[in-house]
């Protein structure tokens, strides 16, 4: 075993990916299914909403002029001629002497020029009389005063929201052109790894890195290969060079045996296989993380201890991830600014991600004392993380810094761009 001859800068990391990353080609999905995903096309109104004039209340449909001088004291009367239902119109004319039954939705007959609401309205015998004046247009829908044909409504790059997809439906459009979600291929390794539900022995753990980097690739718009449980790959060579090299993923993210020691096959395949462009960042906790391509998938080798793990993932996989599926490529985390209640110490020359805690109204930090990659539970009791940038060697107490919270998503998340 050896130690890492040196170790890539942040930065530098980024700006590598970011080139080798772009939106994955749209696909055609049907309209039922692209709520959550990115649009790929202009969407462009074929008709008018609604397409006919309609009635926005039960009531009479008549001749707005006709019920000039109407009131409780001076009720009209018209003659009830039919009636115009949702689907189901009435084909007469309406003159100034009569009145058709309309339903909200309903057609407008020809010939009318209001509605008239049926509480201001007595029908009897045929015939219905009138309390309240109505002036021309009055409870009338007119075409295309939602929509009209023609009109631009959702740009390319737009996260596609429920009432997004109603609106899309409302058109009479069954198919939607999206960007292709990334397909996230998950690699764990390590024979000391136990499904969860399994029997283990006493030298042995349970394998979790496979939930949380599920959860996270979905949430970043990407697609699993397999979901988990995901059943651990022993350390073999031969295996993990199989896992790596079949097509299939973008992104392949591998966790465990990504470092330096005899059985970290991971990075000498990579570059065997592929090209391994990064090996050993400079970043606490992180340091082994090794980055590169094998075809046409980025690679990604996490480590295994899960603090660790995630904190890369946050850095590097999860905006790559965003940005193949169209996603913004930001952080989806709320961003606040609070004041630190006690110091952070950090090293020139290396990126901190340090766990920290927000008190309830996010106006102070405190940093978690912990030490070690292992410690996953500190990710539970931790509310968030804080960066020391490389050119710091910290941050001192009483300072207000930015600090980004786990679980509150940002303002503008799932908005469009």
């Amino acid at each position: 075993m050896k130690g890492f001859a040196e170790r890539a800068l942040v930065p530098d990391v980024l700006t590598w990916l970011r080139a080798e990353t772009r939106p994955l080609p749209p696909e055609i999905v049907p309209v039922g299914q692209v709520s959550g995903r990115v649009l790929g096309q202009t969407i462009t109104a074929p008709i008018d909403v609604p397409s006919f004039d309609r009635s926005a209340m039960d009531g009479y449909a008549l001749v707005a002029t006709a019920t000039d001088g109407a009131s409780p004291y001076n009720p009209l009367s018209f003659s009830v001629i039919g009636e115009s239902l949702p689907g189901s119109g009435f084909s007469g004319t309406i003159d100034t002497g009569s009145a058709a039954r309309i339903m909200t939705g309903a057609p407008i007959p020809n010939g009318a020029t209001c509605v008239v609401p049926a509480e201001h309205a007595s029908e009897s015998s045929g015939s219905v009389e009138i309390t309240s004046a109505m002036a021309p247009g009055r409870h009338i829908g007119r075409r295309g005063e939602d929509v009209q044909a023609g009109q631009s409504l959702l740009d390319p790059g737009r996260t596609l929201r429920p009432q997004d997809t109603a609106l899309i439906g409302s058109l009479g459009i069954d198919q939607v052109e999206v960007i292709r979600r990334p397909t996230v291929r998950l690699l764990i390794t390590g024979d000391e790894l136990v499904v969860p539900g399994n029997p283990r022995r006493d030298d042995q753990i349970y394998e979790s890195n496979s939930l949380m980097l599920a959860a996270l690739a979905v949430r970043d718009g990407g697609v699993l290969e397999t979901r988990p449980p995901i059943q651990p790959v022993s350390d073999d060579r031969q295996t993990i060079s199989s896992l790596l090299s079949r097509r299939g993923a973008d992104v392949i993210l591998v966790s465990g045996g990504t470092s330096v020691g005899t059985e970290d096959h991971a990075p000498t395949l990579v570059s065997e296989l592929g090209e391994l462009v990064f090996h050993g960042v400079a970043m606490r906790p992180s340091s082994p993380t090794g980055i590169g391509r094998v075809g046409d998938s980025l690679v990604f080798l996490l480590p295994g201890n899960p603090v660790s793990c995630l904190a890369a993932y946050d850095v590097f996989a999860g905006e790559v991830v965003r940005k193949m599926s169209g996603m913004s490529p930001d952080w989806p985390y709320m961003r606040l600014e609070a004041i630190l209640d006690d110091k952070i110490a950090s090293d020139i020359g290396r990126l901190d991600y340090c766990r920290v805690s927000i008190s309830e109204d996010d106006t102070t930090i405190s940093p978690l004392s912990i030490s070690g990659a292992s410690i996953l539970s500190s990710t539970t009791r931790a509310d968030g993380f804080v960066l020391v940038p490389p050119e710091l060697e910290g941050y001192a107490a009483g300072r207000t810094i930015q600090v980004w919270r786990y679980d509150r998503q940002r303002p503008d998340r799932g908005d469009p761009k």
